[in-house]
């Protein structure tokens, strides 16, 4: 039996959940700072930067901070100094962070409004579609990073970024003493990782809300017919 197409109604909510899987990932993991602390250690960014770790701690602390929309004001370290080019950066960083995490909510509630009326009638395709259709983003940028992650990290923020403020000189922004490279490898990963699992779970969600097909009767054309 041919399978009827998915209505665009459901490509709509299933790219509503695509853009909230995504946007979610990069938003928890921003703020998930035990990552950077583990990473204090695990990268000796104590030796590299020359800063114990509760400095360390407080400098990534106030860029976090920075980064969320609940934050109001210019940034300032509390130990570090920072240059005229640092600070267009990091205001550039903040713009797309902002962005993302305004798309995380905007995204959450159309797919909440649209599924909300889709799962009054056990209909979980676009939980299905978006399980599908979403790991195609992570699986690109997956294969882009096993590559070369050195070169998709130059490539990412020319990509976002029309100046070489992002270009930093330890002199004058020594923050990036304490923003080693591999810690953006273990965000990338994290993110990755947790829009797959979003994505699993969504794919099997909508499998076990979507109603099974009952097997269609056969046609009395192909009933066995009683000898008389």
């Amino acid at each position: 039996m041919k399978r009827k197409p998915y209505p665009l109604s459901a490509w709509l909510l299933a790219l509503a959940c695509a853009l909230f899987f995504i946007s979610f990932s990069v938003v928890a993991v921003l703020h998930f700072r035990p990552l950077y602390y583990f990473d204090i250690k695990a990268l000796g960014v104590e030796e590299t930067s020359g800063l114990p770790e509760e400095e360390i701690r407080a400098n990534y602390d106030a860029l976090i901070d920075y980064n969320s929309l609940s934050w109001h004001g210019c940034l300032q370290f509390p130990t570090l100094p920072m240059s005229e080019g640092g600070r267009i950066h990091f205001e550039e960083v903040r713009t797309i962070f902002v962005f993302v995490q305004y798309l995380c909510i905007v995204s959450f509630l159309a797919a909440a409004v649209g599924g909300f009326f889709r799962l009054r009638k056990r209909d979980g395709a676009f939980l299905k579609l978006a399980g599908i259709l979403t790991p195609a983003i992570p699986a690109i940028l997956g294969v882009l990073i096993a590559c070369s992650w050195d070169s998709f990290f130059v490539m990412f923020h020319k990509l976002l970024f029309r100046n070489d403020y992002w270009l930093f000189d330890p002199e004058t922004d020594p923050v990036i003493t304490i923003l080693p490279d591999a810690f953006f490898l273990h965000c990338a990963a994290a993110i990755l990782l947790l829009v797959l699992l979003l994505c699993g779970a969504s794919f099997l969600a909508g499998t076990l809300i979507s109603p099974r097909r009952s097997p269609q009767p056969c046609s009395p054309d192909f009933l066995p017919h009683k000898k008389g």
